[in-house]
Formats: structure tokens, C-alpha cells, sequence
């Protein structure tokens, strides 16, 4: 079952009785099962009829005994399995039989990363359970998911300020909602969170500032890039994170020069490499600040600083000190 089908289910109501959450994208796996236990009990007696279990901990038969309970006051109890995919072989055993033939009255709830579906206790589930998995977003969907969230919390978000907060926070998705709840806030009785908005709101964050020395490098700006930098430390921010935020950034602006190369005109970039026409301009400017070899040699220095952060090879302001004045100067 998609999370889409899966939360259809859930607004209509229906609680499966045994149902497995999982996927790499935690975030999403814990407020599927927040939602699913939101429905399934009531709060007021949760004492009462709520178990919780960890699989590395569990034989198996302590969570069927948990889950052929009655409930009590109410019409329905909660068992919860956190980390299932490291029960054992002997405990999925044990747990089949009650998966095959569930209790009306309890839901059941397994929850987990990774699963191998080609095991016979999985293979049984998927035909009397729920499996939903929740997949780790990529960059290219993280304006949907921007859009969606912004729609849910009662206030459109344009696409350009979809597509700015995903270059600002990335695919950390906690990071994304909770932003996106304080956007819709600062609205206020405007009818869309503007782009306007998403910079106001994260002009003061660590990560703008990470965007901000991505901008001022690409601009070969020295004492704009060396201000964000000092700001960055100042916050307390490492290396790997720095870096990381960079290369993102370099990567894209590799992609653009390469196509400047081929003569591709700035439209046709645009909708080659999915920039909104927002960033399009600023995006082919900052390209057109280097050639590919010396982006090339950008990438080179990256790497070093990396793996020098993470080794020991330096102390971390004054390689990024003489990274950003290499990509400024170019005098490596």
C-alpha cells in the first residue's frame, strides 16, 4: 500500500489491524504513526491499552500476549513494535500465527527502517496486513513535498518559495515542516507564503547563511563570502556541513556551465536542468563566473577540505579560510 493510500485509509477511519510502517524517511514513518495511533485510541485511557515492544529486546510472545488483550473502557488497544526489523527468526515464528489471525480489538503497529520482503513472515504479512513504506526524499521532490505541507497547514506556498526553502534546508524533512508551520504564521492574512517570506524568516538561520556563502563564492565576492563563513563558525557550524551545502550548489552550476558550452540558450537550460525562471538568471550568472576546469579544480579542493576536516589535517576554519580564497582569487 502507497503512504498516500495508506493515509486515505486512516482519515476514512479504518484501522487496519496489523500494519507494518517503515522506510528510511523517519520523519515520515513517525508521523504515519502518530496519525494511525491518534485514530486507533483514545488518548484518555492510552495507560490502559497502549504496549510498546523493541524488537532487538522482544521474543515475540510477549507481544502476542500484549496483543490478545482486551482492551479495557474501550473499543481498542494499541501494541506498538519499534525497530521489528531486528526481531528474530524464532520471534517472527511465534508472531505469524497472530498475524494470520489478528485480534478485532488490538491494532498492531511494527515499525522499522528496512525489511526483506522475500522472508515468508513478510511475505505472509503483505497478505493479511498493511505494508507502507515511506521512501527517502530526493532534492527534485522536495518542492512538492514544500507545496503539500504548505497546503495542509492552511497557507499555499509559491513555487519559487518552495524551491528556495528546499535549496536552504535540504531533504531534512523535520527541519522543512517545522519551517513551513512558521511561514504560515508569519503570513499572516496574506493568501500565499511568498518568496519574500521564506527570506525574511531564514535570513537569520545557519543554513541561509550556508546559502548566502554559496552565492557570494559563485560571485567570487572575497570579504561577502569571508563574512558568512565567520558566521558560520561563530554558530558553531563543522566543516562536513559547510562543504556538504557547497557542493550542492557548485554541482548545479557545474551542470549550467557545461550546457553554456554547448550553446544552449538560458531557456533552454531552464527547462533541461528544472530551474524555476525565478533563480534561472541568477543560476547562468554565477555559471558563467567559471569555466569547468576551474570548477573542476573546485571539486578538488572540496574533497581536500573534507577529507582533511575529517582526518585531522587541519584546523577546519583555515581550510575553508583558504578554500574560499582559492575560489574567489583563483590562486590555489
Amino acid at each position: 500500500m502507497t503512504p498516500q493510500e495508506f493515509e486515505t485509509l486512516l482519515k476514512k477511519g479504518t484501522i487496519p489491524p496489523v500494519c507494518f510502517i517503515y522506510g528510511e524517511e523517519q520523519f515520515l514513518v513517525d508521523r504515519a504513526v502518530n496519525m494511525m495511533l491518534a485514530q486507533a485510541i483514545d488518548p484518555t485511557l492510552k495507560d490502559f491499552n497502549f504496549n510498546v515492544f523493541y524488537g532487538n529486546e522482544s521474543k515475540g510472545i510477549d507481544i502476542v500476549d500484549a496483543a490478545q488483550t482486551l482492551p479495557m473502557f474501550s473499543e481498542r488497544r494499541a501494541v506498538v513494535v519499534k525497530r521489528a526489523e531486528q526481531l528474530k527468526a524464532d520471534a517472527l515464528e511465534i508472531l505469524l500465527p497472530y498475524i494470520l489471525n489478528p485480534s478485532p480489538g488490538t491494532c498492531l503497529l511494527l515499525t522499522g527502517t528496512k525489511i526483506d520482503q522475500r522472508k515468508k513472515f513478510f511475505l505472509e504479512f503483505k497478505k493479511h496486513g498493511v505494508l507502507v513504506e515511506y521512501k527517502r526524499y530526493y532534492d527534485n521532490k522536495l518542492s512538492g513535498f514544500i507545496q503539500t505541507e504548505s497546503v495542509t497547514h492552511g497557507k499555499p506556498i509559491e513555487t519559487a518559495a518552495a524551491e528556495l526553502l528546499a535549496a536552504l534546508i535540504g531533504n531534512n524533512l523535520q527541519e522543512l515542516s517545522s519551517q513551513i508551520e512558521k511561514l504560515a504564521v508569519y503570513a499572516g492574512t496574506k493568501q500565499r507564503i511568498t518568496v519574500d517570506d521564506v527570506r525574511v524568516m531564514a535570513s537569520s538561520s545557519k543554513a541561509f547563511t550556508a546559502f548566502e556563502l554559496a552565492k557570494f563564492l559563485s560571485l567570487r565576492d572575497v570579504s561577502g563570502s569571508l563574512r558568512c563563513l565567520d558566521t558560520l563558525f561563530l554558530h558553531g557550524e563543522d566543516a562536513p556541513m559547510i562543504i556538504g551545502a557547497l557542493t550542492s550548489h557548485f554541482r548545479k552550476l557545474w551542470r549550467v556551465r557545461e550546457l553554456l558550452d554547448k550553446k544552449m540558450s538560458q531557456s533552454e537550460i531552464g527547462s533541461e536542468l528544472s530551474i524555476n525562471s525565478f533563480f534561472l538568471g541568477e543560476t547562468v550568472a554565477q555559471a558563467r563566473n567559471f569555466t569547468r576546469r576551474e570548477l573542476k579544480r573546485v571539486f578538488e579542493e572540496f574533497y581536500r577540505c573534507d577529507v582533511a576536516s575529517k582526518t585531522g589535517g587541519g584546523q577546519s576554519y583555515t581550510l575553508l579560510h583558504g578554500m574560499t580564497m582559492g575560489i574567489c582569487t583563483g590562486g590555489w
